[in-house]
């Protein structure tokens, strides 16, 4: 069916011309008053889902939560990957059929006060969910819940915090990486030549020395 790539494309604005077609799309739709809500219009949009992922320790930095099956990629370039899986809810094991969905919330640490920022409803074959601009300097919260057909509960809610560094923070340290690596070189080989002399200058004029005492 071509409805969920041109959906994608009034959602979206670009499809992803490497996504696998064979692939299931991640329907979803953002809820609240964030800059992410305002866009999608409380329209139904879909994704390609994010397959084979690694958060590599130089660009990225990963935050597990408690039970294990949410994990918030942050990246360099200030967006986070959300990536989850069914089987570190646990027991009881329920259908994949039962499956209806999945519940993001997300909230910010401000000042003085907890503030709510977009909240998303995700289908049954989302497995990652992808925060584009993430304030610099705020820790997050967000809790993931699975949602099932009634008469079967819903499992507790699984969170992970974390702290999105900022940019011009990211270009200091960068900065203050490349000036610290540059002092200890230049330490090191004045070191050495102040050995050097020592060795090699100040030894021979003191045994000159001693020699013309000796005479």
């Amino acid at each position: 069916s071509l409805l969920p790539p041109l959906l994608a494309l009034l959602c979206l604005g670009l499809a992803d011309p490497s996504a696998d077609p064979d692939e299931p799309w991640c329907p979803y739709k953002v809820g609240g008053d964030g800059a992410a809500a305002a866009a999608a219009g409380a329209r139904l949009c879909f994704r390609p889902p994010a397959r084979g992922f690694q958060c590599s320790a130089r660009g990225c930095r990963a935050h597990r939560s408690a039970g294990g099956a949410l994990v918030a990629n942050v990246l360099r370039n200030g967006s986070v990957l959300l990536q989850w899986g069914m089987r570190h809810w646990g027991p009881p094991a329920r259908p994949a059929a039962a499956l209806r969905g999945f519940a993001l919330n997300c909230s910010w640490d401000g000042t003085y006060t907890r503030f709510p920022c977009d909240s998303v409803e995700l289908g049954a074959a989302c497995r990652d969910y992808l925060l584009a601009e993430a304030h610099g300097s705020v820790r997050y919260r967000l809790c993931l819940q699975p949602r099932f057909a009634p008469p079967r509960p819903a499992p507790p809610a699984q969170c992970v915090e974390f702290r999105v560094e900022p940019a011009a923070m990211r270009d200091i340290v960068v900065a203050m990486t490349a000036v610290g690596g540059s002092i200890c070189v230049m330490l090191v080989f004045i070191c050495l030549l102040v050995a050097y002399i020592t060795e090699n200058l100040m030894s021979p004029a003191l045994g000159r020395g001693g020699h013309a005492a000796a005479a």
